[in-house]
């Protein structure tokens, strides 16, 4: 009888559920991300990968989907050997893709806010010394537009924290050689105002000079806006940006994970030991919450307990008072 009824149950699904599914409605949801919210490139392939996972796992019209079917599908991924920051970005998917489902009306209730994330363990940030830093950022050695280029990326990322994404957009526009500073164009498009160290406007003017060259030389110039070039006089890709300072990483003997990103934690961390205040570094670094830029207070223990020392009447016996 059992059998009869999930029989007569996987008929009604087929006669009354659209074969599509979910798929119309997560190309609703990206089109909603890269018009309204305008997200980037990257993140709006990260949710169309998920959901498409998802789809694979449970492709059926949303108003049908319950907390049994997402928890399954988070189940899945866990067993299929994903890592637990890779399933907690996926359920966060998940939530934001509901939760605008909701606000449509579409469902009635977002069930992916009531499974819970699984707990991942906390890695802090990965940065470099100061002498590893400076021995990277010196790395390219030559003349030419390639060399130069890639020293000034580096010097870049290392003096403003930038994110690749944010290096890839630049155009010849955003820097004031000037008042050394430059105009970057963060997540969700938000534009902010870095300053540039010195020895990255250095680098930088030399960048220049060796990009306008090879703009002349070239036959049929592509007029192109784009601060950073390829040796196509194209823009530059991310992925091309984290080869260069992969390779220039191991050229001095920097072994590990290692690209952009960790030149914007070790400009947020040197900051920190140098003496600069969470909310000037969370400007900096362009965070919308000051709970991202926190991570780096447990980074330099040492640093922070000779702060404490310094600055608190109890903190140094040798200040305090009998």
């Amino acid at each position: 009888m059992i059998t009869g009824l999930l029989a007569r149950k996987s008929l009604f699904l087929e006669v009354v559920m659209p074969a599509e599914g979910l798929k119309p409605y997560i190309k609703k949801f990206l089109r909603y991300l890269e018009i309204e919210r305008g997200v980037s490139g990257h993140t709006l392939r990260a949710y169309e990968q998920d959901l498409s996972d998802f789809s694979g796992h449970c492709n059926a019209p949303p108003e049908t989907i319950d907390m049994i079917d997402i928890r399954g599908f988070i189940s899945d991924q866990m067993m299929g050997g994903k890592v637990k920051a890779t399933v907690s970005r996926k359920l966060a998917t998940l939530r934001s893709f509901f939760n605008y489902l909701y606000r449509e009306g579409y469902v009635k209730i977002n069930y992916a806010k009531l499974v819970p994330s699984p707990k991942a363990v906390k890695h802090l940030p990965n940065f470099l010394s100061v002498d590893d830093a400076f021995a990277l950022v010196q790395t390219p050695e030559g003349i030419g537009l390639l060399p130069v280029r890639d020293r000034a990326i580096l010097e870049l990322l290392y003096s403003s924290g930038l994110r690749v994404s944010e290096v890839v957009t630049l155009n010849i526009e955003d820097l004031n050689l000037r008042e050394a500073l430059v105009k970057v164009r963060g997540k969700g498009k938000k534009e902010r105002i870095v300053p540039v160290g010195n020895k990255a406007l250095d680098a930088l003017k030399s960048y220049l000079i060796e990009r306008m060259l090879f703009k002349k030389k070239k036959i049929q110039p592509d007029g192109s806006s784009a601060f950073f070039l390829n040796r196509n006089g194209g823009r530059l890709t991310d992925r091309q940006i984290r080869r260069i300072v992969v390779k220039s990483a191991r050229a001095i003997g920097i072994s590990g994970q290692i690209g952009p990103h960790t030149l914007r934690h070790t400009f947020a961390t040197h900051l920190l030991v140098g003496g600069a205040d969470l909310r000037t570094i969370q400007e900096l670094l362009g965070h919308s919450s000051l709970s991202t830029t926190q991570k780096y207070t447990h980074l330099d223990i040492g640093h922070l307990i000779d702060v404490y020392d310094k600055a608190h009447p109890f903190g140094d016996d040798t200040n305090s008072k009998s």
